[in-house]
Parts: structure tokens; C-alpha cells; sequence
């Protein structure tokens, strides 16, 4: 008998490439991104009228999950509007964190991944750590992958919920395009 071996990152992208809207692409970050990078938590973050909209976790303990913050005072904010992946080995020490915002949580170190759709990023997806962690190139580059993927998958979704004449909108609680 022959065993299939499919990475875990590539059943995650995978499942992101048969996605049939966009609360499966959310399911399969929350689901897969934690795990593929061994963090603490992660988050699923959606770029709505100037705010950072905090869609979905799997973390150790509650981080964001329903929450809004102004993208200019956050750091998922920044990785969107500066189109950049960020990785920061100690919250304490840098100026872009809300320090407010993270005193209550576990996090100590986090890697944050915009995700693009036609170029432009639409979202973003973070992993963090409890403690100090410097995220390695193999964990950016995992991330990065996955953020790949959604952006696909999300144009693809965008893409058959015009032919179907669907309307979404980002109120629904879904990474929308």
C-alpha cells in the first residue's frame, strides 16, 4: 500500500485552489497558517475602508477575533499599506505596535503577510509567538505561499460570484475582494 505524502502547506493550497467562497478561503488559513509555521496563534485580517478588520483566529488564548482597528495604528495595517511582510522578533521594543492593543495577549514575536488580489493587498494573515521567536526564511516563505494562494483563490471566488450574480459584501464576515 502506498502512502500519500502531501505536505501539510501543499494540502492548505490545495484546498485554497478548490475554495468556492471566501469563508473557505478564511477556514483554510485559519486552519492550516497556525500549524504550518508553528505558532501560538494566527490571525486572518481583511483591509476594510481604512480599518483592519481582525476576521478570524486559531490562537492559545483570544487575541482580536470581531475587532476593527484604523490600518495606520496597527501592524496589519501597516504590512497592507506598505505591501511588505513584517516579521518582529520583540513587540515590546517596536514603534509600530499598539502596545495597548497586545498587553493583554500572549504575543511576544509575530510574522505578519500581506495577502494580495490583483496586485494590491485586500488582507493580510499574522502568526505569533509567545515568546521572543525571530521568524526564519523557511516561515516567511510558508506564509507567503499561503497568502499566494489566497489571493488566487480569492480572485477566483470574486470571479464565480459575479457570474452568479451573488453580492458580497465585507459586512458578511468573510474576506471579500
Amino acid at each position: 500500500m502506498q502512502i500519500n505524502s502531501v505536505s501539510p502547506i501543499d494540502w492548505a493550497i490545495d484546498m485554497l485552489d478548490e475554495a468556492k467562497t471566501a469563508e473557505d478561503v478564511q477556514t483554510v488559513l485559519r486552519c492550516s497558517a497556525r500549524a504550518a509555521v508553528q505558532a501560538q496563534g494566527v490571525t486572518v485580517v481583511q483591509l476594510e475602508d481604512g480599518q483592519c478588520h481582525y476576521l478570524d483566529e486559531d490562537a492559545m488564548s483570544p487575541l482580536w477575533k470581531g475587532q476593527r482597528f484604523p490600518a495606520e495604528s496597527c501592524i496589519s495595517g501597516w504590512a497592507m499599506l506598505n505591501d511588505q511582510t513584517v516579521t518582529i522578533r520583540d513587540i515590546r521594543t517596536d514603534s509600530r505596535i499598539p502596545q495597548a492593543a497586545y498587553r493583554p495577549t500572549f504575543v511576544r514575536s509575530l510574522l505578519m503577510v500581506p495577502i494580495r488580489v490583483a496586485g494590491s493587498p485586500v488582507g493580510a494573515i499574522g502568526a505569533y509567538w509567545a515568546d521572543l521567536h525571530q521568524a526564519s526564511h523557511e516561515e516567511v516563505a510558508v506564509l507567503e505561499r499561503l497568502a499566494a494562494a489566497a489571493g488566487r483563490a480569492l480572485t477566483k471566488v470574486s470571479a464565480l460570484a459575479g457570474r452568479s450574480g451573488a453580492d458580497r459584501s465585507p459586512a458578511d464576515g468573510a474576506l471579500a475582494v
